[in-house]
Order: C-alpha cells, then structure tokens, then sequence
C-alpha cells in the first residue's frame, strides 16, 4: 500500500535523526484530512471507555499510525507516510483530548459525594465549549515548544518515537526498513500476546512472598512485577539512567516511605495505597516541578535563541508561524474565560490566573514526559488544586475547574510535542502538523462530550457497582474534597517534605549540567515521577533499560538497527489491544 515516492527519503531508521520530505511530495492531501477526520472520530469515541475502565490512558500514537495505515490503504491507493502522519497526528490529538473524561468523572463523582456541597453536571454542549477552548489553548502554547524540545534538546519523546518509527517501517521498502519491519512485527504480536493471556491479573506481587520483613504493607502498595511488555519497551527507549532513577524515586515511595509514615503515626495500620500516595505525591510534585523549572532556568539562553529564531523570521518556513500562535492564544484564551464565566461560574481573575500558572506547569510535564514517557497530568493538576486550595480556600468550583484548564493544556501540548517528535524523524511540515492538531482537537472534543454520558449512564462512574471508575478521577475528586476543608487538611510535614524535596530537585538539576558529575547522580525528573507510578510498573521499565545497556554493549551495530522498532512494537502491541478490545466489549461484539 507504499506510494511510490516512499523510498525516495534517506530516513534511517534512527529516533534522533531528522527526516527528509522529497521535494513535490504532499502530506495535506484531501484523501489524508478524510482520514484524519474519521481516525480522529475513532479514537475520540473509544478512548474515553479506555481511560475510565484501565484507570489510565494507553499510548495511541503507534495506534493511530496503524489506524492511519488501514485507513488509507482501504480506502486509497498510493499513498506515502507523509500522509499517514498527517493522519497519526489527528488521531493522536482527539485522543488526548477525550483523556479528560476523567475530569467528567471526577465532576460526577464529587456531585454524588454526601460530604461536600457541589452540584455541577455539564452538558455535553457545555464539556465540548470547555474542552475545545482548552485544548485548542494547549495547542498553540506548546507550538513554539517543538524547537526547544525537540531540535535542540533532544528528548526521547518514546511514544513519539514509537509511532514515527511506525510509520517508517509501514512505508520502507529498502532491506534496512524490511528488517526493522520484522522486529516490529514481532514485538506486536509477544506483546498483544501477552496483554490478552494476561488480562486484568497483571500484577505478581512476588517481592513481599521472598522478603522476610513487612509483606503486608508491600502487599498493600503494589510491590511485584507488571506483566506489561509496553512497560518494558517504554524502558529500552527511555535510557538506563532514567530507569534506575525512577526505580530509585519508586522504591522510596513504596517500599521506605509506608513504613517510615507509619512509624510516626501520619497513617494507620489497615490502610491503603492511595494514603500513601496522598502524601509522597506532595515531595514527588515538589522535585518534579522545582527541579523542571531550574532546568529550564538554567537553559535559558537555548530557549531564548528558540524564541529569537521564532520571532525573527529566521526560523523553518515550514514552521507554523510565531504571529499565528500570539494571535490564536489571545483569542482561545478570551473563549475560556468566557467559556468558564458565562457557563460554569468561574470569576475571570481564577480563569486568568489559571492560564498563566498552566505554562510553567506545562513546560514541567513536557519535559518530564521527554525523559521518562510518563505525563504527570494527574499530579500536575493536583499541584494546581493545591495552588486554589490557597488562592480560594475551600471554593470547590475553583479548585476543579481551574484544575481541569491545566489538565486539559497539557495532554493537548503532550499530544502535540509527541506528534512533533514522529514528525521529526517522518521528515512532516510542523506547520501542517499544527493546523491538523488545531482541526482535530475539537473532534476529540466532542466525542468525549457526547460519548461519555453514554458510558456513564450504561456502566455506571459513580458507586461500589460502577463498570467504570477511574482511579485518576477518584484521586482528583477526593483531592478536592479534602482541600475544601483548607489546607490544614494536608497530611502531617507533607509541606516541609515538599519544600526539601523542592530543594534537592533544584541541586540535582544544577549538578546535571556539569557532564563529568551527571552520569553519577540520579536524575530528578525520573526520581520525582518514579514516587508517582506503580512500582511494578517502573520496575519492569528499568528491565527495559538493562535490555537497552546489555544490548547495545554487546552489539552496537544490531542495537542500532533493531532496538527501536521492537521496543515501539512492543509499545504497540499492548497498545492496540487495550483499545480494540474495550471498544468491541462497548460494542457488544465481544463479552
């Protein structure tokens, strides 16, 4: 189904080398916006089940590039990957969008709670005014990014990566792209494989059954082994170093911290994880944003150079200009706060001051997702319901919806960046790329807006019986409850852990800049998210990155050609699964 330009491009098959466009070849063709559009459509409506049944949202960059494939190939002849990412990148942006069902979720689920006085329910008219404005919002914020993170940091971006090493090796055609074909092929299918022998039983608590001391508090928090092939591709593309921070970040979380919190009385014998996350997300969020915002503010003057080259005229004609962004930011930004005023009661200084705290925030998550492939957007917007728990004190409203701006900003910039990150490597126009972001979005945004009360009222969100209750959601809406008893309701020396450990993530991100010192020291952005992921999760990742070292130690040449696409396969795999099989389940086709 190659077009007959797809071995005119040079592409290695390499995740850090930028690909080449034939001259003349187009990507913005009618046959690839119908395609956009109806993948858009697809993965819009089927991620919301996804989200809410597996309590988190799998990566759908690698799924909307297959998507894409079939789509064009069943429906067009001659087609190039240019178009196909064309088409990737709308998929990918609906589906970030309709990630926030769980903000619908945790709104319903506060509405329902006897504890405290909230009785919001949007309509899907009001959720996709909301959404659109919000994520269109992201969008543009996270436009001008692509420079910095992409061209001259050079992040990993994994999922990114994952899907343009897709479609690369769907449109190859040289021996090279053949082989890289069969890797990805063959991590596919021992990772769908694996996810469906595997099913919901994923978890083999093994360490607690070997260890002598405290079993049952491992037990509690999850300490085990994740049967999740994703997790181990996720690893080998992230980097060892990363791995083994989060490892470290992971077992001070679940293995130190319970026992040291229960020694000084914070939580109580008989109680459950999300006690303890409760109070290690508060040091974890610290260090992930302080040791963020330091490292940008130590590299300064390469994001003032992006900025300059922008602004300049020097930049990428293809870039999606600096003028349209300025433009659109104000305009989108005005939407919201009308949006946010006229239909959820929201004074516009909160919406005013939320915008302006969701860019630092942003610039945080994206680059915690470049190194470690893992969106903080629950604990980003948990930092800014912390932020109105002050601002406001006790104003629920605020506390959610302000909350929700964040949330919404940055899965829409992460879908983007991500986007960026396979355009890269695809050789696509990033100004293309952008508008097929901006005309995706709000798909993504109606879909979620009209799907999720369906779901909602066929499997239920709220109650012991619900077929769908995200735990993200439960977290976000118990968060809010808790903070509208003020501040004070945080758990004890939960702010002083977050001030030190705000103070050691700055330290670590200065002594990362030192090369001779790096390689020693953990780094911050993998320690902080490592606190907030499962252990059984990073785990498995940090096998990831000892396959990577190992590999690459013993056979460089064979690690350069085959690492990444078996990792993306692996990706893809479990990827495909956990979106096919929800959305035939929700179709009745399957039980």
């Amino acid at each position: 189904m190659s077009g007959p330009v797809a071995d005119q491009s040079t592409q290695p098959v390499h995740g850090e080398v930028a690909g080449i466009r034939p001259p003349g070849v187009r990507e913005m063709t009618p046959r690839a916006l119908i395609a956009s559009f109806g993948v858009a459509a697809i993965m819009g409506a089927s991620y919301p089940y996804i989200v809410l049944k597996l309590g988190f949202g799998p990566n759908i960059s690698v799924v909307s590039a297959f998507f894409g494939f079939l789509a064009l190939g069943i429906a067009f002849k001659g087609f190039n990957r240019w178009e196909n990412n064309i088409v990737t990148t709308a998929g990918n942006a609906a589906g970030q969008t309709a990630f926030m069902c769980v903000l619908l979720a945790a709104f319903d689920m506060l509405s329902a709670s006897p504890n405290v006085d909230f009785h919001l329910v949007l309509s899907p008219m009001q959720s996709f005014a909301w959404l659109t404005a919000a994520g269109l919002l992201g969008v543009l914020l996270a436009v001008p990014l692509r420079q910095h993170f992409i061209v001259d940091e050079k992040l990993r971006f994994p999922d990114g990566m994952a899907a343009g090493e897709t479609v690369i090796v769907l449109d190859g055609g040289d021996q090279n792209a053949r082989s890289a074909a069969r890797a990805l092929g063959l991590g596919t299918i021992l990772s769908m494989v694996l996810m469906l022998m595997t099913e919901d039983a994923r978890v083999l608590n093994w360490f607690p059954s070997v260890l002598p001391l405290g079993t049952a508090v491992m037990m509690v928090t999850g300490v085990g082994v994740n049967w999740s092939l994703l997790s181990l591709g996720s690893g080998m593309l992230i980097g060892f170093r990363v791995d083994l921070s989060m490892l470290i970040g992971a077992t001070l979380s679940w293995v130190i911290a319970p026992y040291a919190l229960l020694h000084y009385g914070v939580i109580q014998p008989g109680f459950v994880k999300n006690d303890v996350l409760f109070w290690v997300m508060w040091p974890a969020t610290g260090m992930l944003v302080a040791s963020g915002l330091a490292a940008l503010f130590l590299r300064w003057n390469v994001l003032r150079r992006t900025f300059q080259h922008l602004t300049s005229g020097t930049v990428d004609p293809d870039a999606f200009p600096m003028k349209w962004v300025i433009f659109g930011v104000i305009i989108t930004s005005i939407a919201l706060i009308a949006v946010q005023k006229l239909s959820l009661g929201l004074p516009v200084w909160m919406t005013t001051v939320a915008i302006l705290l969701s860019v630092p925030l942003m610039l945080v998550g994206l680059r915690v997702l470049g190194e470690t492939n893992w969106g903080p957007i629950s604990a980003l917007s948990n930092m800014m319901q912390g932020i109105f728990g002050v601002l406001a004190p006790g104003h629920i409203l605020a506390n959610m919806v302000s909350s929700g701006t964040t949330g919404t900003v940055a899965v829409e910039s992460e879908a983007i960046i991500q986007s960026y990150k396979a355009g890269y490597m695809v050789g696509s126009s990033p100004r293309n790329q952008a508008i097929i972001q901006l005309l995706a979005t709000p798909i993504g945004a109606a879909a979620v807006s009209w799907m999720y009360p369906l779901l909602r009222d066929t499997y239920g969100i709220v109650g012991d019986n619900a077929g769908l209750s995200s735990p993200i959601s439960r977290k976000w809406a118990g968060f809010a409850e808790i903070l509208s008893r003020g501040v004070d309701a945080l758990p004890d020396g939960a702010r002083t852990a977050r001030v030190v450990w705000s103070l050691l993530g700055i330290l670590l991100a200065v002594l990362e800049q030192r090369p001779n010192v790096k390689k020693w020291i953990p780094s911050p952005t993998g320690m902080g998210i490592g606190m907030l992921v499962p252990f059984a999760v990073v785990l498995v990742m940090f096998l990831g990155g000892l396959v990577d070292l190992f590999w690459r130690r013993r056979n460089k040449a064979g690690n350069e050609l085959y690492m990444i696409p078996l990792a993306s396969g692996l990706i893809a795999g479990e990827a495909l699964v956990a979106v096919i099989i929800p959305l035939l389940v929700a179709l009745g086709i399957v039980h």
